[in-house]
């Protein structure tokens, strides 16, 4: 693979693995791993059984909710749990016995169609996990590339797509290798991440109880099913134990200079031609598989223009500026179809409620876009929406005829519409139900505007 900047290869040194990088930024940055700072984390498991360190750990679970795992304990039961067993607790962890239970086995819907795999593990695993990720995060994080914006502290999504941006508008890399891999959290091989850990961690102890909640079975229909690969999503170590795996991909793509974000296992590298993508993805591709025992989903990668892809929900405009990808906007529009369904049997403030709810969050995401028009269709057919909600409430065409005669329609126009066969979303966009149930209305009963609250959020 050709590289788009010079390269900076890493050196190894006497007693671990070190050397220089380049960030994100293209200044030097030094990582150590050596023999010395693994003999200064021998004695972790005393850290994760610190009172200080577990009462935090106890308050972000509680914080956290979360569903029962297989033992049907909750967070709020959690407490006295603790009170009764907490020197047990410590026990098992300072002498290496403590055992986890078998995960909860749950599948959600993904945005993009098929099934998404979480692990939710029991009360008591997470409040553990929750310890030893507050133990693990200052020690690993830092050693993590710059290039890295997942689930990190001080980092986020709009981080990363400003980085993206500017490799775009700035320095004119317009091409984009756009990296999926299949499944990923089902795949990671336990043996290569516990060899990664094991490089900078020296407490035996605390690797086996990491290895053991790794393995640990997933309860699925009643039968328990035992994990040689993967962690699940679900608890709270996941998510770095993950950036931990594929920090052997930042290191890689780092030493052969390429420009680069990675938001957990979405990647994306930026190029200045097709063919530079192409070379780039075969060999990625390549040490991926190869080295990391990783599968690239190719039907969903590609090299392609930054605007025929999407990153984080995002289109990367080619005059520097960012858009929404069309999926987003249909993600939206299922999650407020869901909302709006005509039988749900709520009110309409209800249902108003729960919309705003979506839509500040929804919009406060995509603040950094350009998208304005976007959002006044989508405001439109929101509004279409909930006036097709209203009239289905009045279920009998002269209740519908008087709802909209209150709302200032007159005698005649009301009668008709109550008595036309056309059905309520029809009907919700012709003039006369259009002016009685107006913006202005709307506004009245506290719908929120997405134009409104982008503009604001913009200002």
């Amino acid at each position: 693979m050709n590289a788009e900047r010079p390269n900076s290869d890493r050196h190894h040194g006497d007693g671990g693995t070190g050397g220089t990088r380049t960030s994100a930024h293209g200044s030097p940055q030094t990582f150590t791993v050596s023999d010395s700072s693994r003999a200064l984390t021998t004695h972790l498991m005393e850290q994760v059984c610190d009172p200080q360190n577990l009462v935090r750990a106890y308050r972000r679970v509680r914080a956290n909710k979360g569903k029962p795992g297989v033992d049907g304990m909750t967070v709020h039961a959690l407490a006295d749990w603790l009170r009764e067993h907490h020197a047990a607790l410590t026990a098992s962890l300072l002498d290496g016995t403590y055992q986890p239970q078998p995960v909860r086995g749950v599948q959600i819907p993904k945005p993009g169609g098929g099934q998404r795999q979480l692990g939710i593990p029991v009360a008591v695993d997470r409040l553990v996990q929750q310890a030893i990720l507050q133990v693990l995060n200052p020690i690993l994080d830092p050693t993590f590339s710059n290039s890295s914006y997942g689930f990190r502290p001080g980092r986020d999504a709009h981080m990363a797509l400003e980085q993206a941006r500017k490799y775009v508008a700035q320095e004119g890399r317009q091409i984009v290798v756009d990296l999926d891999l299949e499944k990923f959290f089902d795949r990671v091989n336990h043996d290569i991440l516990m060899s990664r850990l094991a490089r900078r961690i020296g407490d035996k102890r605390l690797l086996r109880v990491i290895r053991r909640f790794l393995q640990a079975g997933m309860m699925q229909e009643g039968v328990c099913v035992a994990r040689e690969e993967g962690t699940p999503q679900g608890g709270p170590l996941s998510p770095l134990l993950a950036n931990l795996l594929l920090d052997d991909l930042d290191h890689e793509l780092e030493r052969r200079g390429h420009c680069f974000c990675r938001y957990a296992d979405d990647c994306n590298i930026y190029v200045r031609s097709l063919a530079a993508g192409q070379r780039v993805m075969d060999s990625v591709v390549r040490f991926l598989e190869e080295k990391l025992r990783l599968r690239v989903n190719r039907e969903k990668s590609a090299v392609a223009p930054v605007g025929e892809r999407k990153f984080l929900g995002h289109r990367l405009l080619l005059n520097g500026k960012l858009g929404i990808a069309s999926r987003s906007v249909e993600r939206a529009k299922e999650r407020i179809r869901q909302i709006t369904r005509r039988n749900r049997g709520v009110s309409l403030a209800q249902v108003i409620v729960e919309l705003n709810l979506f839509l500040v969050g929804w919009i406060a995401y995509f603040r950094f876009a350009a998208c304005r028009f976007d959002l006044q269709c989508l405001d439109e057919w929101v509004r279409r929406k909930l006036r097709c909600y209203r009239l289905k409430q009045r279920k009998r065409g002269k209740s519908m005829a008087g709802l909209l005669r209150h709302l200032g329609v007159s005698r005649q126009q009301a009668s008709r519409l109550g008595s036309s066969g056309k059905g309520p979303w029809r009907l919700a966009q012709s003039p006369p139900v259009n002016r009685a149930l107006s913006v202005e209305w709307f506004a009245q009963q506290g719908l929120v505007s997405l134009v409104l609250k982008y503009d604001s959020l913009r200002h």
